[in-house]
Order: structure tokens, then C-alpha cells, then sequence
């Protein structure tokens, strides 16, 4: 099947590497193939390209170049923030917060975490998936070194006061270290880690047009924090392994591109989303959005919308409009392939039919308002099929 047919609605989970950027790629896998450890004329060219990639990506982070490490993935730059940072201040303290809507690269580290002794909480969220800040601040004591807060979730698009979570840590332990998984947020909200008080900042590059397989992970240079990654001591001893710069390459293009657009691209993504709402209560319909008012800018991202049809299960209903190759999904694509409910929607104490029954509809800049007229439709067709099976 080819994809001039498809309508692509999971952009949460990837997406579609920009043309641009792939033909970038290819150029330096073909041309400049060089290992950037090298002190020949192709190494010296390869790591060129690297330290051009990793200082774009610091202007569009508003940091320091050598504060940059580029990773193969967000969830290795989650592991190495996290892991690297505990590590490196247990004697300062032991205990450690996360909130209950994270990302599996974040929750997997922090059960390690507790099997090595640290003691870890949960911080709740609200029936919107929003942290409150004096929840976290009265969870935050004196022994406390870490927290980790993501920007945007996954499965809901909640958006979190960072800023105003990183304060209300600080002002109960000023040393505390704060750590937020931006992936959902890079391109779609303002994500610069100096001015929200973030210490570690993770990031991929496959969400924003950009290839799978390369990350980066901001490591604020006043923190103290381990290495976790040993052998030639690339990106500045702080994780070794051959640097992918084709992949590097490419990321900062697609950063770029992600952050000279962010204003239109979000009105844009914003609109597709209010016309999929009203679209939906003129075909009359039921429908429940799971997490916060999809509309309101401030706590909704502009390319997530996460909600249920009552009676009918998500997976059976993600098929159906497979049929009219329309995808869309249950909830994250690092968790939607096992059976167990999503965590995200427990933590908002979804009822378990509701929580079932979730879908995912996740935009980017290059859909447009005739894919949301044809994914109406289906939905609609679907819906009434569905019911009339069961």
C-alpha cells in the first residue's frame, strides 16, 4: 500500500522524517562519512558537522554548547539524567520524586532506583494530569536531591507549569536537582531549561520530523552527576560510544525547522484540533476527553487529544479506521503493544471502561483540515459499526 492514501494521526508515537532532512542524512552517510574521533581530513569534517549540530541545538535550547550531549535517544538521555544524577548525590540524600504520569524511561530508572536503596514517591496528579505545585512542594524535604516532571504528556498532552514546579521545589530545598522529559513539548512549547529552572532536559529527535535513533540530553554544567556511559570517552567524557552524526545532522535541522515555526505551527495544530471537536458534536457523537480542556493553551498541548467513546474499546476502534488507513492510537507507542491499562489514565482515576475505551489523535504541522473531515467520518461510520456488532 502506498502512503499517498494514509492519514496519519500518531504523531505523538513518530513521525515522517521531513524530505529535507532525510536528503541532509543521506548527503552525510554517503559523502561525509568520516568518524569524528578521527584526526583525518574526514574526521575533522564528521566532527564539524557534530558541533554544528550540537550548537544549533543549544541556541534553540538557549544553553551553552558544551552543555549538550547527544544521545541515541530520549530514553537513554533519561536514564543517564536520572541514574547519573542519584549516583552521583546519595550522600547528600536519598530521596526522590517523580510524578505518576511519566514516561516508562523515566518510571524503569527510578524502580532501580528504590532496589538500590533510594527512597521514591509518586507525585500525583490532577483529574486534568496536571501536577500542583503544593502537592509536589509538600512531598519535597530536606533529603530530597531529585525530581522529575515531564513538560507534556504522551498520552494526554497535559503541559506542566515547570517553572512554577521547579520554584515551589526549590523553596522548600534550594539544592534539590530538577529534571523534565521534553519530548512531547520541543516544537510544540517554549523549551528553554535555563529560564524554567530545569537542571536536565531530555529530548528526540523522531517527534519533530526528525530521524529515529538520536537524542540529546541538557546537562546544566554547575550540577554534579556520573557518567554511566565508560569506553572512549566521547562527548566530552560524559558518553562514549561513535558519535552518529548523520543523525546529529539531521536533528538539528529538524530543531530548527521545529522552533523558527513554533507560533504557526501551533495555531495550526490548535485549529485542526478545535474543527475535530466540532465536528464531532455536530455527528452528535458521545464522546469523553480524557485529561485537560484540549482547547485551553495553557495546560493542553496543541497536537494531543485523548478520548473515549463510551461502550466501545479503543483497540477494536483504532482497527475499524485502519480499514480507511487512518491511524491513530491507543496511548504510547512504548507501552501500547503490552495488555495492561495505561498508567497515565489510573493516575486520573478514570473509571476502567473509560480508561479502555481511550484513544489518541496526535497532530503535526502537515496535516490539514481535510484529513480531520475524512477522520470524522470514519469515526463516525466506525462508531455506529461497532455498536451494532456488540
Amino acid at each position: 500500500m502506498g502512503t499517498d492514501n494514509i492519514i496519519y494521526l500518531d504523531n505523538a508515537a513518530t513521525t515522517a522524517v521531513a524530505p529535507e532532512i532525510a536528503e541532509a542524512i543521506k548527503e552525510i552517510m554517503v559523502h561525509n562519512y568520516g568518524n569524528p574521533s578521527s584526526l583525518h581530513g574526514l574526521g575533522l569534517k564528521a566532527a564539524n558537522h557534530l558541533r554544528a549540530a550540537r550548537t544549533t541545538l543549544a541556541s534553540c535550547l538557549g544553553t551553552g554548547e558544551d552543555e549538550i550531549i547527544v544521545t541515541s535517544g530520549a530514553s537513554e538521555a533519561n536514564n543517564l539524567a536520572l541514574l547519573g544524577a542519584a549516583l552521583a548525590n546519595q550522600r547528600k540524600g536519598r530521596h526522590i520524586i517523580y510524578s505518576a504520569i511519566e514516561h516508562p524511561s523515566v518510571i524503569e530508572p527510578m524502580k532501580f532506583l528504590s532496589q538500590k536503596g533510594f527512597e521514591v514517591e509518586v507525585c500525583p496528579v490532577n483529574k486534568h494530569g496536571i501536577v500542583e505545585q503544593p502537592v509536589l512542594a509538600d512531598m519535597v524535604r530536606e533529603s530530597t536531591i531529585l525530581v522529575s516532571i515531564m513538560m507534556v504528556n504522551n498520552e494526554i498532552g497535559s503541559v506542566q507549569n515547570i517553572a512554577g514546579l521547579a520554584k515551589a521545589a526549590r523553596t522548600v530545598n534550594q539544592k534539590v536537582y530538577f529534571h523534565s522529559d521534553c519530548v512531547q513539548a520541543f516544537g510544540k512549547v517554549m523549551v528553554k531549561p535555563r529560564q524554567l529552572g530545569i537542571d536536565m532536559l531530555s529530548l528526540s529527535a523522531h517527534k519533530l520530523h526528525g530521524p529515529k535513533g538520536v537524542g540529546a540530553l541538557y546537562l546544566n554544567k554547575g550540577i554534579k552527576w556520573n557518567s554511566l556511559s565508560l569506553g572512549g570517552g566521547q562527548e566530552g567524557g560524559r558518553r562514549s560510544g561513535t558519535a552518529n552524526v548523520p543523525g546529529a545532522v539531521g536533528f538539528a535541522l529538524a530543531a530548527e525547522n521545529a522552533c523558527k515555526n513554533l507560533e504557526p505551527d501551533c495555531r495550526h495544530m490548535y485549529s485542526l484540533k478545535e474543527h475535530l471537536l466540532r465536528l464531532l458534536g455536530e455527528q452528535d457523537i458521545p464522546f469523553a476527553v480524557n485529561g485537560p480542556d484540549p482547547l485551553d493553551s495553557l495546560y493542553s498541548a496543541p497536537h494531543i487529544l485523548n478520548i473515549s467513546f463510551p461502550g466501545i474499546r479503543g483497540e477494536v476502534l483504532m482497527h475499524f479506521l485502519e480499514r480507511d488507513h487512518i491511524y491513530i492510537s491507543t496511548g504510547s507507542a512504548c507501552s501500547s503493544q503490552k495488555t495492561k491499562s495505561s498508567h497515565v489514565l489510573k493516575a486520573l482515576n478514570l473509571p476502567g471502561e473509560r480508561a479502555d475505551g481511550a484513544v489518541r489523535i496526535s497532530l503535526s504541522p502537515c496535516n490539514n483540515r481535510q484529513e480531520i473531515v475524512r477522520l470524522v467520518e470514519s469515526l463516525s461510520r466506525a462508531v455506529s459499526q461497532i455498536r451494532d456488532l456488540v
